[in-house]
């Protein structure tokens, strides 16, 4: 009896050591999104519920957020070790700490033009962004489209604007009751959220920035200079499994959304899938996304970026591109050759 349970123990003991080692063979990292579980996040919550993040040997816990700049901040603080976030905040914060210890870098882009419309009724009267002039215009504070606004209102020769703040949840809602005259935001949210307080599509005016010749970036996988330095492998890691989970979101954003679903259960799912591709479609797989290669940058854009953002963002410093990228930790070439053919 006293072997037999010997053996039961010393077979215990082997599966906690076998346990532990294999617990200490898997990196832990933190991911901060930019937003809500929304249509988007799949992109990350996908290769997690499949477990290509797994299979990397990483253990990613991925987390909701609530703005760029909340995402910029807790990577550089060392509270996340990845987020993603608008490149302009990347770019902002670079350039008002310049002697922050820790200064995140975009390590792989995501949405190659920015989300950022301006969105109007079209019962309003306005048509172009020349109508916008004399206008009362509503957004966060923080919008990426607000901070953007004067580089779009210098390309269009656009007169003066008056802006009102108001939370997020309340910024379509004043569009619908006319408190304001146009909005910005990101068109896969706003143009959504217009549609749910009952007004269609086709009353919407819609003013793309990539449209009306801004061409930032959007949206970029950020890290901390710590663990690329101390864990450069992980890292690599992280970005081919995502990589991998991003060409299954763009096959299947249907399928893709129950990822989201798994992790906020209240989501309306047909609204979610919509979103979803319309980021798809308008932000990751457009021409110019598709010229650069997923996940790639052109160096002459991106200087041209942080001049712009510079001026539109009035920071301490001027931006230095060469200091917000780092293409270095990017998948091959063929692993990145994930955007479908043939799209307009």
């Amino acid at each position: 009896m006293n072997k037999r349970f010997l053996l039961k123990a010393t077979a215990a003991l082997a599966a906690v050591a076998a346990f532990s080692t294999a617990q200490a063979q898997t990196t832990p990292i933190k991911f901060q999104l930019d937003w809500r579980f929304e249509g988007p996040a799949a992109f990350f919550l996908l290769p997690a519920a499949k477990g290509y993040f797994k299979d990397a040997k990483l253990d990613v816990t991925v987390d909701s957020g609530n703005g760029s700049g909340g995402a910029v901040t807790r990577v550089a603080s060392g509270t996340y070790d990845l987020g993603f976030a608008d490149l302009a905040a990347l770019m902002e914060f670079h350039a008002n700490n310049p002697d922050a210890p820790n200064k995140p870098v975009a390590i792989m882009m995501v949405y190659n033009n920015t989300p950022a419309s301006v969105m109007a009724l079209k019962k309003s009267g306005i048509k172009t962004p020349a109508d916008l002039a004399g206008k009362k215009l509503g957004a966060p504070v923080f919008d990426a489209g607000r901070r953007a606004f004067p580089i779009f209102q210098k390309a269009n020769g656009i007169g003066n604007v008056a802006w009102t703040a108001m939370d997020p949840p309340l910024r379509e809602t004043m569009l619908v009751r006319g408190d304001v005259d146009a909005i910005t935001g990101f068109t896969f949210t706003s143009l959504l959220n217009i549609e749910a307080r009952g007004v269609k599509a086709e009353d919407v005016v819609v003013m793309q920035y990539p449209d009306f010749g801004v061409k930032l970036y959007g949206n970029a996988i950020i890290a901390s200079p710590k663990i690329l330095k101390e864990n450069p492998a992980a890292v690599k890691a992280f970005l081919s499994a995502f990589t991998k989970g991003a060409k299954d979101v763009i096959a299947d954003p249907a399928k893709a959304i129950e990822s989201v679903k798994a992790r906020d259960g209240i989501i309306n799912v047909a609204l979610e899938t919509r979103r979803l591709q319309l980021a798809i479609d308008t932000v990751i797989n457009s021409p110019s996304a598709r010229a650069e290669g997923f996940g790639q940058i052109n160096g002459p854009r991106m200087t041209l970026m942080a001049s712009q953002v510079s001026d539109a963002f009035n920071t301490k410093t001027r931006v230095k591109s060469e200091d917000i990228w780092n293409g270095s930790f990017l998948p091959t070439a063929k692993e990145l050759d994930i955007l479908p053919k043939g799209k307009k």
